[in-house]
Formats: structure tokens, sequence, C-alpha cells
């Protein structure tokens, strides 16, 4: 049974990874990087930071959401280190995490228009939901942390393709970190499609399910959510992403039902996730319940929104 369980969760992850994740991946981080070539994403940096300001963010914040909503939940994990080096304060850090925590990350949101997730609503929601969460966190959850911070603590510091290397460059700088991304969501998604396998062995899913059928059904919501979303917290978005995509191919989900349960489905707060993004720096760390917190009420405000509007 255990061998059975390790090649069907060692199938479903690579194929996923590399059929699915890797090509979208590769397009979406061509777009990132053409765009950073060419100054584009400094100057939307420049011009956005004033808006801003209210909710708690500068202009690497606004970059973070940039990279989670086009490139993956990993990708701030740059940006996050940058802050914490520069000494960015610890309540700005606080807003810019909680943001992420709140937002649709690409690596899961974009692989899913396949399975017909409307993108657009998606971003929308993830954007309104990210800025709430940071206003949130600024304004009252993070209020006692210390706001002091160094005077180039807003300056944006990311490496860039320069244009005499060219459009080949561009692509293959693209190509390369997509193929890591993609690569590096294998090893956690077949063990946690391991792990979520074993508890359906065992009947603990399908016991779960049962016990909370009543209390889902006066909700309306469909018990058939409660395995992907119980694989999203223990073993985070790709994982999700995967038994998602079972289920779409046994007709267990439609797209109506995918976007009903984007709100809670996409977002890097889940255990994966947290540990990713904190490990960006011990500034980070150090805020990350903070930001949690925050997050909260942002994806509240997502989940009501695709509820409403999917």
């Amino acid at each position: 049974m255990l061998i059975d369980i390790i090649l069907q969760a060692g199938r479903a992850g690579i194929e996923f990874s590399l059929f699915v994740m890797l090509p979208i991946m590769i397009v979406m981080l061509f777009l990132m990087r053409l765009m950073e070539a060419h100054g584009w994403l400094d100057w939307i940096v420049h011009k956005l930071t004033p808006v801003l300001k209210p909710f708690g963010l500068g202009g690497l914040g606004i970059f973070a959401a940039l990279q989670i909503s086009f490139v993956s939940f990993a990708a701030p994990v740059a940006t996050l280190s940058i802050m914490d080096q520069r000494g960015t304060s610890q309540r700005q850090i606080a807003a810019t995490l909680a943001m992420v925590f709140a937002m649709a990350q690409a690596n899961a949101s974009f692989p899913m228009m396949a399975l017909g997730l409307d993108i657009g609503l998606t971003l929308l929601l993830s954007l309104v939901g990210g800025l709430i969460a940071a206003a949130v966190t600024w304004h009252l959850i993070g209020r006692s942390l210390p706001d002091e911070e160094t005077p180039a603590a807003d300056k944006l510091n990311h490496a860039t393709v320069s244009g005499g290397k060219g459009l080949l460059d561009v692509i293959n700088a693209a190509g390369s970190e997509a193929f890591k991304i993609a690569l590096g969501a294998i090893p956690i998604m077949v063990l946690s499609l391991v792990v979520v396998g074993l508890l359906q062995r065992s009947g603990s899913i399908a016991w779960l399910t049962t016990a909370l059928t009543p209390l889902l059904t006066l909700l309306h919501i469909d018990p058939v959510l409660v395995l992907p979303t119980l694989t999203k917290y223990l073993a985070g978005g790709s994982a999700m992403l995967a038994v998602m995509s079972e289920l779409h191919r046994a007709g267990q989900v439609d797209a109506a039902l995918i976007n009903l349960s984007a709100g809670w489905l996409l977002s890097p707060l889940d255990l994966t996730g947290i540990a990713v993004l904190i490990s960006a720096g011990r500034r980070i760390a150090a805020v990350w319940k903070y930001a949690a917190l925050g997050s909260l009420v942002g994806m509240a405000v997502r989940i009501v929104g695709h509820v409403l509007l999917g």
C-alpha cells in the first residue's frame, strides 16, 4: 500500500510541476524580467509608493506584491531579506508580510486557470485583501512594533538583466528561475501527497469529511473541499493544486467550486508558506504572528468577495 501511495504521489507531483507549473512560470517570469530589464518595475514602484504609504507599505512592499502575484509564493523572500538587512522598521515589515500572507500566489493561481479559475477576479480580490491586511497590521495589530528605519530602507535593490545582453538572456534567466521553482516544488509536493494519501487510505479524511458534513451543509460548502483545504494548510499551495487537479480530472469539482474556494485556498498562509517566508531573516521571523493575524482579515475579505462574485 505504501509503495503504491509513493508512486502515485511521485507521478502526480512530477507531472504537475513539469507539465503545468513550469511552462506557466516561464511565461510569467519572462514578463517580470522583461519589465525589470527595461526599468518598468522601478517606475511602477516610484509612482505607487506615495499612494500605498497609508497602508503601511513602501517601494519594497509593492515589489513583494508583484512578486507573489506574478512569480511565486517564495519570490518575496528576496525582497523581505533586503528589508531585513536594510533596517526597514519591524512595523512596516509586519504590514508587508501580512499583505504577502493574504494574497494569492502565482505558482498556484495561474496554473488553476487551466481548471477554470477566473484569474482577473482573483488578482483583483487578492490585491484588495492584501492592502486591507497591510493596513490592519500597520494601524492596529502591529501598532506597538518599533517604527524606526534607516533612510535607505525604501530603495529598491534588485538584480536586473541589462539591455546589452538582449532578449535571449531575459528568456534564459526566466527559464532558469522557472525551472528552479518547479523543480523545488517537487519534493515537498510529493511528500505532502504521500501524507495526504496515507490519511485517505486510513480513512481519516473520510471520517473528518463525514463529521464536518452537517456544518458544511449548513454553510452551503461542498464537503469535497475538505481534502484540498486540509492538504493546503498541511502541505502548502502546490500540493493543494495537485489535489484539485486530480479532483477536477475526476469530475468532483468544477470551475464554479474552484472560484468559490479560491479565497481560502490561494494564499501562502500555511505551514509551508510560513516556513519559507520567515526564512528571509531574523526580524521577519520576529513579526510573523502579527502579520498572520492581520492577513486573516484580508483573507476574510477575499473569501466574501469570491462567494459573492465568483
